[in-house]
């Protein structure tokens, strides 16, 4: 079992920053992809961004790229979304996720077996 616990959410103006953490325990955490999710009222969740065991490769969603940055620090069980030039558009619980073993499937919620409560963003106008 893993757990994961966000933190680091919270109201910005449009243009500003923040940035996201995900603190894991339980099993080995660097042997998980770890991502990022999120998930606006009345919408899907969608995918945002993650990170392969290493931290070696990453992955964004095209509506964050450019802007957002995942990172992990293994030492620390610990993987980062610095979000930079947000926009209103970003408003959503955000998510972390971890895989249990690697199905092929990055950008897809059922590639990931053990979710966070979440922690909500607002990008004020």
């Amino acid at each position: 079992q893993v757990q994961l616990v966000e933190s680091g959410g919270g109201l910005v103006q449009a243009g500003g920053s923040l940035r996201l953490s995900c603190a894991a325990s339980g099993r080995t955490f660097s042997s998980h992809f770890m991502a990022w999710f999120r998930q606006a009222p009345g919408k899907e969740r969608e995918f945002v961004a993650a990170i392969t065991w290493s931290g070696g490769t990453t992955y964004y969603g095209d509506s964050v790229k450019g802007r957002f940055t995942i990172s992990r620090d293994n030492a620390k069980n610990t993987v980062y979304l610095q979000m930079n030039s947000l926009k209103p558009e970003d408003t959503a619980v955000y998510y972390c996720a971890a895989d249990s073993f690697h199905r092929g499937a990055t950008r897809k919620t059922y590639e990931y077996d053990y979710w966070g409560q979440g922690t909500q963003v607002t990008v004020s106008s």
